[in-house]
């Protein structure tokens, strides 16, 4: 079974890439190279998320950048996943709490211990996962 692999929207940015400093010279070597001579041993996918944010940007290569996606299969945001972005977003913006009544998902003790868990290993910001009548 073939291992899959999510594409982020920097692979086709730094795939195209054009500054000339030695990093992002790196950078587009590495990514050119891996995408052109190890893409196909992996199962690839990417998502809608990825192609807003490269629809958004102002750059030359933009549409080679989307094009190289193009037989990529997206992967649909569905409201699972977006328990995960509600996280995402909060922690990201050191939100204090993530107000919810998703008691399944998020605001729930044993949920709570292991994003404690993964966001303090990953050294982001851990919000209180909280309800209404918590607060």
């Amino acid at each position: 079974m073939r291992q899959t692999i999510y594409i982020e929207t920097s692979i086709p940015s730094f795939y195209y890439e054009d500054r000339s400093d030695a990093a992002a010279v790196a950078r587009r070597e590495w990514t050119r190279q891996w995408w052109d001579n190890n893409r196909d041993v992996y199962d690839l996918v990417s998502s809608t998320a990825v192609i807003d944010e490269l629809k958004d940007g102002k750059y030359a290569k933009k549409d080679n950048c989307l094009s190289l996606l193009d037989d990529i299969p997206l992967l649909v945001i569905e409201p699972e996943t977006g328990d995960a972005l509600h996280l995402a977003l909060a922690s990201h913006y050191k939100c204090d709490f993530l107000l919810t009544w998703n008691c399944k998902h998020l605001a729930n003790a044993n949920k709570f211990r292991h994003i404690r868990q993964i966001n303090t290993l990953l050294g982001l910001f851990v919000p209180n996962l909280v309800t209404p009548l918590e607060l």
